[in-house]
């Protein structure tokens, strides 16, 4: 060591200066790295004045007149999006006797989403080409730019009805924190 500090001068303990840099080059390396750390599990989303933990899957309910389903959406970009908008009052309109699509109020993002997914029934989708909201309720193929948004709990067999269905989404109390 050659005894002097950071700045030049010389230091009255030769490796007082050398500690002084470590530490600093220390301090730098670890701020560096927590900018690309992801968060922590716990870490906490405001929406609608409501805190949600985001350790666990989000729990929506969707209510068709007396029936309230319940469905576990998981933590994607796409979805952090739709929750956002969330309570919505929506109709569901019949798309080729396998999904129930609608368009939703905006574009949701799509932001780290794989080239397009195979949706099997209780799917719950983003199709980004055009916008929908899709719900599945029969098996479908590979569709490029669908997007997995999360899963029909239970009761999925309340799609199968022709036509449209009105339904009201929201998230369930468990998810919010």
């Amino acid at each position: 060591s050659s005894g002097l500090d950071g700045k030049g001068q010389r230091c009255a303990i030769p490796g007082l200066a050398m500690n002084r840099l470590h530490h600093l080059s220390l301090n730098l390396i670890m701020l560096s790295l927590a900018a690309f750390l992801p968060l922590h599990a716990k870490h906490q989303h405001i929406i609608e004045g409501s805190t949600m933990n985001t350790s666990e899957p989000y729990k929506i309910n969707i209510t068709i007149g007396d029936t309230i389903l319940t469905a576990t959406l998981y933590d994607n970009p796409t979805t952090r999006d739709l929750i956002a908008l969330l309570p919505l009052d929506l109709t569901l309109e019949d798309y080729a006797a396998t999904e129930k699509i609608c368009y939703l109020p905006q574009k949701l993002s799509q932001t780290d989403a794989p080239s397009g997914f195979d949706p099997s029934v209780g799917d719950i989708t983003y199709y980004a080409p055009w916008g929908n909201l899709a719900i599945f309720h029969k098996d479908f193929g590979y569709a490029s730019g669908l997007i997995s948004l999360g899963k029909i709990d239970h009761g999925i067999e309340a799609f199968n009805k022709s036509g449209s269905i009105n339904v009201r989404i929201e998230l369930s109390e468990s998810s919010r924190r």
